[in-house]
């Protein structure tokens, strides 16, 4: 099947692509299990050494990689340089540098006296062969991260980007190629959406299938992929969007609350599942926060950057996307929001998935945009008295992805420990997703799992335990057979131990129990009649 890429601010052709015919993929699968063998035996140091190979190629390419992301998104330039290609720089040296730390083995103290004689550790496997399946509105920086942390973790990744992207996939190939990886270890491939299920949940060939996927995208193709997923029990990681709130307290910095929320958004057009989707600002600030909003708002300029750079928006990046963004406006509209506010067009915006940046006000928590994911350039803003109602109406969400609170009181933190979000920011918005060192994840229906920092290293491999015996000239443990009325009185001198009444009956039960220690001095030697010789000591 033949794809053809446009650009969404112009509608030029950009390329067309040919999928992956599926009777090649079983061979993709083997080929990468093949590498990962052999890369899954290199030292951290030696996988930090080619992952760090990649900077160079970003390096000599840079206006390349940042113009193919621009021109498949719709994103200005400097949107792509700023919100993915830096990122992506930054994510290659953090994983590289402390993917060792991190997953190396670990000694896990002893829990009790109980068990003095063991020594613990926990070790971390790579799963194997990684699938991710990635969105278009960061179709760079969300795979790349989670590629460099499936390879540093000792995994070979198959990549799945979104069909309007195949230009991006094809450039992360090439980036990872410079690396000089094991053939085969990690691998573009293009598929429709259709064909994912069948192609990475093979329930016929345990080989060919991954062994966990990391998808990006809606709620609704996420819950049917861990229906899918559910037949051969392959375990998802699942970054499903958000409906974010920002509040605005009466002691913030309201030039700098303006200008946050106005740049989380409208940024990427609103095509950000951690971007500003309602804004909660109390009422004795209200008046003067609007008024900042509608200054930015209208001095923004929206339009194609290739041919007026001075834009600040470019486009969204599909049909779809505008129409529901249409749809959702219309809606508020009708329902008695006001528009206070838009950017200004520059240029021809009619041959484009343009919309301006729209601010709002009159809005109800019955409106579309406030209960869903507009995922566009539309800002509402409802005014609050008192903090307990903001709250409340930020939590008032199936979706809890990102949140953000703009104080400079000691408050910003307690009002944060009360927002249903896996990222709270104080004073600022979005941008943490460009920090490979925290943990990105979500509450409710925004996901399952991880990603980004140790947390999301630790989500590509097999936790494992393993257990030693410290002192080998013990012949068994407490409760090991034969068991008796005296086996049985001992476990009760543990129990007691343990479980005591007063300091009396602990050094009681302690008196006991020093007795009843002295069986694991000894072996038990059944005779071959039966009969237990009991209490014999271990033989040297």
């Amino acid at each position: 099947m033949t794809i053809i890429i446009k650009n969404p601010k112009s509608g030029v052709i950009l390329s067309q692509h040919e999928t992956t015919p599926l009777d090649e993929i079983q061979a993709i699968f083997y080929k990468a299990r093949e590498a990962q063998h052999v890369w899954r035996d290199y030292s951290f140091s030696k996988r930090a050494s080619h992952i760090k190979k990649m900077k160079q190629f970003i390096r000599e390419n840079r206006d390349e990689i940042v113009k193919t992301i621009a021109d498949c998104g719709g994103k200005t330039k400097t949107d792509a340089l700023a919100t993915e290609v830096i990122p992506v720089v930054m994510a290659i040296d953090w994983y590289a540098d402390h993917a060792g730390k991190v997953l190396r083995e670990k000694k896990i103290p002893s829990g009790h006296i109980l068990f003095a004689n063991k020594t613990s550790y926990a070790t971390y496997v790579p799963l194997g062969l990684i699938g991710i399946v990635s969105p278009w509105n960061y179709a760079f920086s969300i795979p790349f991260g989670e590629i460099i942390m499936g390879l540093m973790s000792g995994n070979a990744v198959v990549l799945k980007v979104a069909s309007c992207s195949l230009p991006v996939g094809e450039m992360i190939q090439r980036i990872i190629d410079s690396a000089e990886l094991p053939s085969g270890l990690f691998r573009h491939i293009i598929l429709g959406g259709a064909d994912v299920p069948k192609v990475f949940f093979n329930p016929n060939d345990r080989q060919a299938r991954v062994d966990k996927l990391f998808f990006t995208g809606s709620v609704a193709v996420g819950k049917e992929l861990m229906k899918d997923a559910a037949d051969t029990l392959t375990p998802l990681s699942l970054e499903l969007g958000g409906n974010d709130p920002a509040i605005i307290m009466p002691d913030a910095d309201l030039h700098r609350a303006a200008a946050g929320c106005a740049w989380a958004g409208y940024q990427n057009a609103g095509q950000s599942c951690g971007g500003v989707e309602r804004i909660y600002c109390h009422e004795s600030v209200y008046p003067r926060f609007v008024d900042l909003m509608k200054k930015y708002t209208s001095n923004l300029k929206h339009g194609n950057d290739d041919e007026h750079p001075e834009v600040d928006i470019g486009s969204l990046t599909t049909s779809k996307q505008l129409a529901t963004v249409r749809v959702h406006l219309e809606d508020a509209v009708s329902k008695g929001a006001q528009i206070v506010a838009q950017s200004r067009a520059v240029g021809d915006v009619s041959r484009g998935y343009f919309h301006p940046a729209t601010l709002l006000v009159n809005v109800t928590e019955d409106m579309l945009l406030m209960k869903e994911e507009t995922f566009g350039p539309l800002l509402p803003i409802v005014p609050f008295t008192d903090v307990k109602d903001a709250i409340r109406m930020a939590n008032n969400s199936d979706l809890g992805l990102t949140a953000s609170v703009w104080s400079n009181g000691r408050q910003r933190h307690r009002i944060a420990r009360q927002l249903n979000a896996g990222v709270v920011v104080c004073n600022d918005h979005l941008y943490t997703h460009g920090r490979s060192e925290l943990a990105w994840r979500g509450f409710k229906n925004s996901g399952l799992g991880s990603t980004h920092g140790e947390e999301g290293l630790k989500e590509m491999c097999e936790l494992r335990t393993i257990d030693d015996e410290r002192m080998p000239f013990i012949g068994r443990n407490l409760w090991y057979y034969p068991h008796g009325p005296a086996v049985y009185e001992g476990l009760i001198a543990v129990f007691n131990y343990l479980n005591p009444s007063g300091f009396f009956a602990r050094v009681g039960a302690l008196v006991k129990l020093s007795g009843f220690a002295m069986r694991m001095f000894t072996h038990w030697k059944p005779t071959s009649s039966g009969e237990a010789k009991e209490g014999e000591k271990k033989e040297e």
